[in-house]
């Protein structure tokens, strides 16, 4: 049987790495093990995963500062793992960057099906559409640019600012639809991200995420505005 892909199961409990290592293996997936973030960084050195299986309480750095660091630097899925009461944490962690997350105790099966998930949003991204021949190949975002070509988001200065592959897909998909309200659905089917929820704060989350890179205050934004039932409309500047 050939690799489903691979996973780095980063989290302090032998026992429970063994556990999770054994399950996946079964499932036909790769696996690696880590203890902490030290161990973490190393491991990642050596073989960069598809997915990181993040647990959030971790000895010495928790698993929030290492999905901040593995967004900021590695194009790989992310899922945390939290306790049943975690839940300001988990959404934390979701506008962090992490892709999803699974709550203690969980099904093993659960546990595969977001994996398998989470791999085929990331697996799909090369080969997404290629912009539409209108749309520039540097966008204005507020206080940001976008560079549609390179896949990155500059600031005004030229400073670059790390995005996620979905939050590209999110700018993207605005910048391909100026002064349109799209609704949750809508946004969904153009970014390619079915597995995403219209009616859970998956969207919501994420657009918050932007908002806080690309406007200059977050909480009036101008750029990327609420159509109250309808969704999110891009605003560009009039020069």
């Amino acid at each position: 049987m050939g690799s489903s892909g691979s996973v780095l199961i980063v989290d302090d409990d032998p026992g429970i790495r063994d556990m999770l290592a054994e399950y996946l293996g079964s499932q036909g997936f790769v696996t690696a093990q880590a203890g902490d973030g030290a161990a973490m960084r190393t491991e990642i050195e050596r073989v960069a995963p598809d997915v990181v299986l993040l647990d959030l309480r971790l000895p010495r750095e928790d698993g929030l500062s290492l999905a901040r660091f593995l967004r900021e630097r590695y194009d790989v899925g992310i899922i945390m793992v939290t306790g049943a009461g975690e839940v300001v944490d988990r959404i934390v962690g979701l506008e962090i960057g992490a892709d999803d997350y699974v709550t203690k105790p969980f099904d093993p099966r659960e546990l595969v099906a977001r994996v398998k998930s989470v791999m085929r949003r990331s697996q799909s991204r090369p080969a997404s559409r290629p912009p539409a021949d209108h749309t520039p190949r540097r966008v204005r975002f507020g206080r940001c640019e976008l560079d549609v070509g390179s896949h990155q988001l500059f600031d005004l200065c030229g400073r670059e600012i790390p995005i996620t592959s979905m939050e590209f897909d999110l700018l993207r998909t605005f910048a391909e639809h100026p002064g349109k309200a799209l609704s949750r659905d809508r946004i969904l089917t153009l970014t390619r991200n079915r597995e995403w929820d219209p009616y859970d704060r998956s969207i919501d989350i994420r657009i918050a995420r932007v908002r806080r890179k690309v406007e200059a205050d977050p909480q009036n934004p101008q750029v990327i505005r609420t159509v109250r039932g309808v969704g999110y409309m891009y605003v560009p500047a009039v020069d």
